[in-house]
């Protein structure tokens, strides 16, 4: 049975050996794009580097991005007194500045984190979960927040964006650049060899998005267990999160703002969608871990 700080660093090694792979997974698509173009790999080099600076200006703004997408309102210490309060206590066991404070007025329940690091974070709830939730299952989801903010998983997650983004438009660039007839061909790419090598690119250019796109699903995942043990070790309190989780898993309502693209921020899924598939195979496409898995980790801490 693991206690609350070995919990957080087995998924912090987790993320850590995903973060690895999938680095590993990207100069490996640039190599075998550029290989069976016949263009030097220097070229896919610069793909990546021009990839990562076009979505710099989207790191640097997604915060807004999301707010203005979630039509959320900034939080009033008169209204949402309890949101405040929570959050400013447990700011100061964090030793965190106080993020800015949004709520979004549907009925479904859930919650968010994001911002590129601690000094610029926003924290969001849903006026159902503040409606629905007692305060000691309230600090339970805003202790898991502030705890992605203390992981810095709002950044792991937005540079995991980035990633899946380089991935993508790398390979739409070689899907591109095989149909108008790829670079010019050095003399040795005759063969059996370079053959195998473009067939070996165009599969790789149809699944490496697929493939991108499951590991940030993986990396999500991963970080829910993290801020799920971080949280507790904020409260010392494992029951609050977990009856909070108890009464997310029973809310069927979809969050109206929520979509494909900011689904995997979000506390529980907001989507609602059920896998109908039994298994790891079916794990793989979840936005978040099964919520039971969640809460019997939960109950090993206490």
């Amino acid at each position: 049975m693991l206690n609350i700080y070995e919990q957080v660093d087995t998924n912090k090694r987790k993320s850590i050996v995903i973060m690895v792979g999938f680095t590993v997974f990207i100069v490996a698509v640039a190599w075998i794009l550029s290989e069976a173009l016949g263009y030097d790999p220097s070229v896919a080099g610069w793909a990546l580097v021009l990839s990562g600076l076009m979505s710099l200006g989207g790191y640097y703004y997604s915060d807004k991005i999301i707010l203005t997408l979630s039509s959320a309102r900034p939080a009033s210490q008169e209204k949402d007194f309890d949101f405040y309060t929570v959050a400013e206590n447990l700011c100061i066991a964090a030793q965190l500045p106080l993020p800015k404070l949004y709520v979004i007025e549907d009925t479904a329940m859930n919650a968010f984190a994001t911002g590129r690091d601690p000094q610029h974070a926003v924290v969001v709830a849903t006026r159902g979960l503040l409606d629905k939730l007692e305060r000691t299952e309230l600090e339970g989801v805003v202790a898991h927040e502030l705890s992605h903010i203390r992981n810095y998983d709002i950044r792991v997650m937005a540079l995991v964006t980035v990633l899946v983004g380089v991935v993508t438009l790398l390979s739409d660039w070689f899907l591109r650049a095989s149909f108008w007839g790829g670079g010019r061909r050095r003399g040795d790419r005759e063969g059996q060899i370079s053959a195998l090598i473009a067939v070996a690119g165009v599969i790789l250019a149809l699944l490496s998005p697929l493939i991108a796109n499951l590991v940030k699903l993986a990396v999500s995942r991963s970080r829910e267990f993290l801020a799920d043990a971080s949280g507790v070790g904020l409260t010392k309190f494992p029951q609050g999160l977990e009856s909070a989780l108890a009464k997310l898993a029973l809310d069927k309502e979809p969050l109206e703002v929520a979509n494909k693209a900011t689904a995997h921020l979000y506390i529980t899924n907001p989507l609602k969608n059920k896998h109908n598939a039994i298994g790891w195979f079916a794990g793989l496409f979840m936005t978040h871990p099964p919520i039971e898995e969640r809460i019997a980790a939960l109950k090993e801490m206490q």
